[in-house]
This record gives C-alpha cells, sequence and structure tokens, in this order.
C-alpha cells in the first residue's frame, strides 16, 4: 500500500455532506476523552490492535485529533486519525462494514484534512493508503513515488540516523 499526497489548500466542500449524514442519523465530530475506551474497543473489534494504539496517541494532542462517526449520537460506527503515526499524517481510518457506503468515510477524512489544515499544513500525506482510488476520488490524492511501495510503515531504521 503506497503512502499518498493531496493538497489541503482547496478540498471539497464538507458542509453539505455533514447534513446528509444527519438526516440519517449519522454525527461526525472529534471524540470526547470519556469516550476513549469505546473508540479503543470499536477499533480494536472492527480492525487492529495497531490501530487502536495509533489511534490512542489522538488524545494526547489538544484537540483531539481525531473524528468518530456516531449513530443516533450514541453507537461508534466511524473514526479517522491524523496526526497519530507521524507529523502530517493523516489515518488510521475505518467504517463498520453494516454502514459503508453511505459517505461517512469520505466525511471522516476531509473533517480530518481540515483538522491538518487548521494545524498549518499544505499538503497531508496519507500513510499506507489501502482505498487508493477513493482518496483519489475524493481529493485527488496521488501516490508519492517511493522505492518502497509501503511507505514509512516498512523503514527498518529510524531515516537519518545511518547517514
Amino acid at each position: 500500500m503506497p503512502d499518498m499526497l493531496c493538497s489541503l489548500v482547496k478540498l471539497p466542500p464538507l458542509r453539505e455532506r455533514l447534513a446528509a449524514l444527519r438526516t440519517d442519523g449519522f454525527t461526525i465530530r472529534r471524540p470526547h476523552p470519556w469516550e476513549r475506551e469505546s473508540l479503543d474497543a470499536f477499533v480494536r473489534l472492527h480492525f487492529s490492535d495497531t490501530w487502536a494504539q495509533e489511534v490512542s496517541v489522538t488524545f494526547a494532542h489538544q484537540p483531539v485529533t481525531s473524528f468518530v462517526a456516531l449513530k443516533d449520537n450514541k453507537e461508534i460506527v466511524g473514526f479517522a486519525a491524523y496526526e497519530a503515526t507521524r507529523k502530517d499524517y493523516f489515518g488510521p481510518t475505518g467504517v463498520s462494514p453494516d454502514v459503508q457506503g453511505k459517505g461517512i468515510g469520505a466525511a471522516l477524512f476531509l473533517a480530518s484534512l481540515r483538522g491538518l489544515r487548521e494545524l498549518g499544513y499544505t499538503y497531508a500525506i496519507i500513510g499506507g493508503a489501502g482505498p487508493v482510488d477513493f482518496y483519489r476520488r475524493v481529493v485527488g490524492a496521488q501516490p508519492v513515488p517511493f522505492d518502497d511501495k509501503d511507505g514509512i510503515y516498512r523503514i527498518d531504521e529510524e531515516p537519518g540516523l545511518s547517514e
């Protein structure tokens, strides 16, 4: 899975997406500190322990550098993190299989990109992008040319230490 790069200068509108999701009972927002354990359990159940560890880092930032999707303002059905693994990186992210295809993933992604832009970045790196076509379609993201198609996740040593 390649890393991808996208511009944060001109992002697609989000307001209409959020309004449409609200009519279906979905809310996108930053998680509250007391929701940390619930988010951790959701990520571990539907995705992986590794992703849960990455998401936990987002609670150390102010504001929290993740978003959740909630059904009826109660049940977590999706999440997106940024500035979790590395600075200026988006991911991990995921949506519960039973609600995929409703635009939740795109809304979480765009909210996170706005969060990165608020931090002062003009470009974002999508780390280990799984759904390459999705990222390309939503924001025009492009794969980062890199010899190792797995990006930073397969680097054996910390960059710069062996020079």
